[in-house]
């Protein structure tokens, strides 16, 4: 069944505002409510980065029926893995079947700043997330738990608080590598939109591949995407309202190496806004969004997780809600 999201932006607005926004999402229909997890946002100017531990509590709390989680936590430096265990353990507790705890290996903008840290590669970051998903799944189903890992150790450590239903583990991935990871160790896979389409062929056929060398069934994962959509009547504006995030544009080149959010706000300032739009699906038309999101459906993408860019998040829920979800609901189910 195909299940429709929100994407809570906490590099972009206040943890009450936020919350404000994500309890509207509930009223009109939405599925989920997944938050980012920043230190530190994108734009130092009416940047924001309320934690996001401490905000989904809240949520869980302000809300009765939708499925809350991150998108995504990385627990492997500023968060130790027996604190994240600890920490989604609880909320397990209190808001049963329906807490996801969705975890990725990592921006530097955020682990090097708030954990004075030299940035590792890429394989020592999946190292250190294999890792830390087993000590947290030892911690889940275990007690007096004795650890000593490459990357993390404890000593007689017990979570007392567990949830009865296990909180799943989602895993980001933007290459191959941890694309085939999700399919061996975790229970879902996130990816976000916008990219080359033969990436989320690439992936998915990595995932399928990681399912299979675990000896799992494709049956079991659920499969996640970011849609980052730029929704409204006026189809100019709806292209204007991108440029607040335009480094979500910048390469993976023109970003490397800057964790100062004043450094990153002047590189994705500079951005024509053609380019700052380019990452979005970005029309007036609520048949247009439905034909292009129909590809990440198509690739076994059930879950849709829509991220808009304006300032008036309310008005965005109350268009996309009424306009483009009964359409996509009647093409995908």
């Amino acid at each position: 069944m195909l299940k429709l999201g929100y994407k809570a932006s906490a590099e972009q607005f206040g943890p009450r505002e936020l919350l404000e926004f994500s309890v509207l999402a509930e009223e009109h229909g939405f599925d989920s409510v997944f938050v980012s997890d920043h230190f530190q946002p994108w734009k130092h100017t009416d940047g924001h980065a309320p934690n996001s531990l401490a905000w989904l509590g809240a949520l869980g709390a302000s809300t009765k029926r939708v499925v809350i989680g991150t998108s995504v936590a990385t627990p492997t430096f500023r968060y130790q893995p027996a604190i994240v265990a600890q920490a989604f353990g609880t909320m397990g507790c209190m808001f049963p079947g329906r807490v996801v705890l969705g975890v990725g290996t990592g921006e530097s903008l955020n682990e090097v700043p708030s954990a004075g840290i030299v940035w590792p590669g890429p394989k020592e970051r999946r190292d250190r997330l294999r890792e830390a998903i087993r000590l947290i799944n030892t911690l889940w189903t275990q007690d007096r738990v004795t650890f000593e890992g490459q990357f993390y150790k404890t000593i007689d450590a017990t979570i007392y608080d567990k949830p009865k239903q296990k909180v799943p583990i989602w895993v980001a991935a933007s290459g191959p590598l941890a694309a085939q990871m999700a399919g061996q160790i975790a229970e879902g896979f996130i990816v976000t939109s916008g990219k080359k389409p033969e990436l989320y062929t690439e992936l998915t056929d990595k995932v399928t591949e990681g399912l299979g060398k675990a000896g799992r069934s494709v049956a079991g994962l659920e499969k996640m995407i970011e849609v980052k959509v730029s929704f409204d009547t006026d189809a100019q504006q709806a292209k204007e309202l991108t440029r607040h995030w335009a480094a979500l544009a910048l390469s993976p080149e023109e970003k490397m190496g800057v964790e100062d959010p004043i450094e990153m706000e002047k590189r994705a300032d500079a951005l024509p806004l053609d380019r700052a739009a380019s990452r979005w699906i970005v029309s007036s038309d609520p048949d247009e969004q439905v034909e292009r999101i129909r590809p990440y459906v198509e690739l076994g993408f059930s879950h849709l997780v829509f991220h808009a860019p304006g300032p008036d998040q309310a008005r965005f829920i109350k268009l996309y809600s009424e306009q483009v979800f009964p359409r996509l609901r009647k093409a995908f189910g």
